[in-house]
């Protein structure tokens, strides 16, 4: 009966009434209200100052992973030259950042959970990030190089849970896809202007600029709120109501979101904890597929082989670099934004996954056509479509919709447990991708990627089948109908 109260109570509340009204697209939204005269602004209708600052503040560390990712590629010759170091040397240098990745998603959940969002979590990530970068800066030798990269690597691995986690618990459901996906793609923006700068500036200079966004990132921590989510399940009713405030603005009437959501939480914590056994019951197993799937789909799909190919692809092409493949992603992550509130997350998911489908059977048809002169002019073109097409696609909406899925699905007291788990599978596939990749390619250039093409045909597959949609919805609204909680 206890749930049944609770159940009732949400729908009367997401029931349009008086001051809701059609905003044209199909979901229903507050309109405004007044009270003493005042026109009271309903709590999801904009963006403010301080959600913009929050959302800054996150994305400042998905750059930083960027950044990271793409920097041992590009001071691979400075480095060698400056300290010395054997080939094999750097090589750990290289790899051991996945390792401290493996780490940071290992202890994301729990500590997400136990000490907050904003206040340590966020801080203890910028501080692997910016001690990271000063042991690079000051390296003198192998050991301290190696420090650096493991403790940017534990960063970004907490960045890949943390943020998504935070920006979907603080933005409201018209705005949350948007924002989260421009602060996701952040991490492109990294690589690409690593990219640009790295190959006309030192390894030093370049650890340097690294650090910018951390530094930006530590200055942001003191003016956003904690998660208002997290406030209200550790039970701090008074902060979560002022987190929530700041969050709307001071004019925006946030009484029914503030009771949506503590009542909603209240009966979550009342039957069960997080644990990780718990994420084992029958009514979270699909939302476990659901999760670990789309981590599996983003990595195995041929992301890496395509980063490991460009270089050839590239150097066949007349006039065209592969740095400049990074830019030319940005029209495709600011399409995915602008449409992921509109469309929904699944048909933009499909339309990237298909997008990959193509671009990765073009370039296996181009090696396949390369071995025959009559064919070679036309296979340099396939290459170089099939990478365009790939990560073209790739930037619309797989780099980021898996993360917001991830963060929006599960509930709160399963999400530290559920996001390690993810964070976790989604490391591991590409640690798996990264070290098979040579093996499948000297195997058959042309069937690495053939068999690229058949994963990312079955995760289209998948997300048609599986993947729920979340778009216009809070987040009580979606775990609630996808767990049957309060049903």
């Amino acid at each position: 009966m206890e749930d049944e109260v609770v159940r009732k109570s949400l729908l009367v509340k997401q029931e349009a009434s008086s001051n809701t009204v059609d905003n044209g697209n199909g979901h229903v939204g507050d309109g405004a209200n007044t009270n003493g005269g005042a026109t009271v602004r309903p709590s999801d209708s904009s963006a403010t100052a301080i959600l913009v600052i929050s959302t800054i503040v996150a994305a400042c560390g998905a750059f930083t992973g960027g950044s990271v990712a793409v920097y041992s590629s590009l001071a691979e010759n400075g480095i060698i030259a400056d300290l010395g170091l054997t080939v094999a040397e750097y090589s750990l240098f290289g790899s051991i950042m996945t390792i401290g990745a493996i780490i940071g998603a290992l202890i994301s959940g729990k500590m997400t959970d136990v000490i907050g969002r904003r206040y340590q979590t966020f801080w203890i990530l910028d501080i692997f990030y910016i001690m990271g970068w000063l042991s690079i800066i000051f390296a003198k030798g192998a050991w301290l190089l190696d420090l650096g990269r493991l403790l940017l690597g534990v960063g970004f691995g907490i960045t890949c849970y943390v943020g998504p986690v935070y920006l979907a618990e603080i933005t409201p459901k018209n705005l949350r896809g948007g924002f989260m996906s421009i602060t996701q793609s952040m991490t492109g923006y990294g690589s690409s202007l690593t990219y640009l700068i790295g190959s006309i500036i030192s390894w030093r200079t370049l650890a340097i600029i690294g650090s910018i966004p951390c530094i930006l990132m530590f200055l942001g921590l003191f003016l956003i709120p904690e998660s208002p989510r997290w406030l209200v399940k550790i039970g701090k009713q008074r902060e979560f109501e002022a987190a929530l405030q700041r969050l709307r603005g001071v004019d925006a009437d946030t009484s029914q979101e503030a009771s949506d959501i503590k009542d909603y939480t209240d009966n979550l914590q009342q039957n069960s904890d997080d644990k990780i056994q718990n994420l084992f019951q029958r009514k979270y197993v699909p939302l476990l597929i659901v999760g670990v799937g789309l981590m599996l789909v983003q990595v195995l799909g041929g992301l890496y082989g395509f980063l490991f190919y460009m270089s050839e692809i590239f150097n066949s092409a007349v006039n065209f670099s592969e740095e400049w493949i990074f830019p030319l992603q940005i029209p495709s992550i600011f399409l995915g934004a602008s449409l992921i509130d509109k469309v929904g997350r699944r048909m933009i998911l499909m339309v990237s996954a298909m997008g990959n489908c193509l671009g990765c059977f073009l370039t296996g048809l181009a090696y396949l056509l390369q071995d025959h002169n009559w064919w070679k002019g036309i296979s340099h073109i396939l290459a170089l479509v099939g990478v365009l097409v790939y990560m073209g696609s790739y930037s619309f909406g797989m780099v980021s919709i898996p993360w917001i899925i991830v963060s929006e699905i599960f509930p709160i007291n399963v999400k530290g447990s559920a996001g390690t788990l993810c964070n976790l599978v989604n490391w591991f596939a590409s640690f798996f991708v990264s070290y098979t990749f040579n093996f499948l390619f000297k195997w058959s250039s042309a069937g690495t990627f053939f068999i690229y093409s058949s994963i990312c045909g079955l995760g289209v597959l998948f997300i048609a089948k599986l993947v729920p949609e979340t778009k216009g919805r809070t987040l009580e609204e979606i775990q609630s109908s996808l767990t049957g909680i309060l049903q």
